[in-house]
């Protein structure tokens, strides 16, 4: 008797499987989605990083909308000028010169240049205290924390004293730093040469009120604007005109740097440099915000 049980239940066993390898190699064949051998050839030649720096979620889906959607096959800033070139062999179109992108922080005020600066004693990081209104003077300032500097998978990005220094030596331009900022000072601008000027301060108040929370803030006096038409005076803070930029600056651009009453246009980039008269030869706009936006500034 017992053999019977066990010849039925082997015998159900293998009529289920046989129905179910049927069932499953019809839907296989019935559900079928034919995929491009083109995506994994672009997924091979991508670096895997799944930073997001190119706009889409990872390389998969960056991939996916190189083939199926036309999108640009230079938007990998991990993977530079060759990966780009390697994308556009599989997909049989030219690429023009792309210049890199790279962040810029909008601030240099070390800890020593900050005045109003109380005692935070709350979570060590920027999203945090960003809410507290009273951290330091400047409300659009670098907090310091290091939000930006662990979401750099590259070690691109270190705190020192209190301000978020870009090692240029290192970044792809990935953007990340950027998107953790809560106060959007970092931003990823296109670098027509090694090294490029930039105005690192963000604050937007009037001058008179950013002398008393900052040493080095722009105060907006507009002494770069009248001398170079490169920058301009928007809410109370210089500006560089980056689509007019050009790799080797004239010669009004660097009376105009040198004319800044608070050393704030420097240049930055490899072999980072603060001094204004050395000279070698899809932007993300700055969009700077206080600590609450809603809510009336105190420094």
């Amino acid at each position: 008797m017992i053999f019977v049980t066990i010849g039925l239940a082997a015998g159900t066993m293998l009529v289920m499987s046989l129905v179910f390898s049927y069932v499953l190699g019809w839907a296989n064949s019935a559900f079928h989605v034919e995929v491009d051998p083109r995506i994994d050839a672009v997924m091979d030649a991508l670096p895997g990083a799944n930073c997001g720096g190119c706009g889409f979620i990872g390389c998969g889906e960056y991939a996916e909308a190189v083939v199926d959607s036309n999108a640009p096959v230079n938007k990998c800033t991990v993977g530079g000028e060759s990966c780009a070139a390697n994308l556009a062999q599989i997909m049989g179109v030219e690429i023009g010169a792309a210049l890199p992108f790279r962040p810029i922080v909008h601030c240099g005020a070390h800890y020593d240049d900050r005045l109003g600066r109380t005692g935070y004693h709350g979570e060590p990081r920027c999203a945090s205290a960003n809410i507290v209104a009273d951290v330091q003077g400047c409300t659009y300032g670098c907090l310091g924390f290091g939000d930006c500097a662990r979401a750099c998978n590259y070690d691109a990005l270190h705190v020192i004293d209190g301000l978020a220094t870009v090692d240029y030596e290192k970044c792809v331009g990935c953007g990340a730093c950027a998107k953790v900022c809560p106060r959007n000072i970092i931003t990823i601008t296109p670098f027509k040469a090694e090294r490029i000027l930039a105005v690192t301060c963000s604050n937007k108040d009037k001058g008179k009120d950013i002398t008393k929370v900052c040493t080095v803030g722009c105060i907006g006096c507009g002494a770069c604007a009248r001398i170079s038409s490169l920058f301009t005076i928007e809410d109370n803070l210089s500006k560089i005109n980056y689509d007019a930029y050009e790799p080797v600056c004239g010669i009004d651009v660097i009376k105009a740097c040198e004319k800044c009453p608070r050393h704030r246009i420097v240049f930055v980039g490899k072999s980072i440099s603060e001094d204004v008269v050395e000279f070698t030869g899809e932007v993300v706009e700055p969009e700077f915000k206080t600590t609450v936006d809603d809510t009336e500034w105190r420094g």
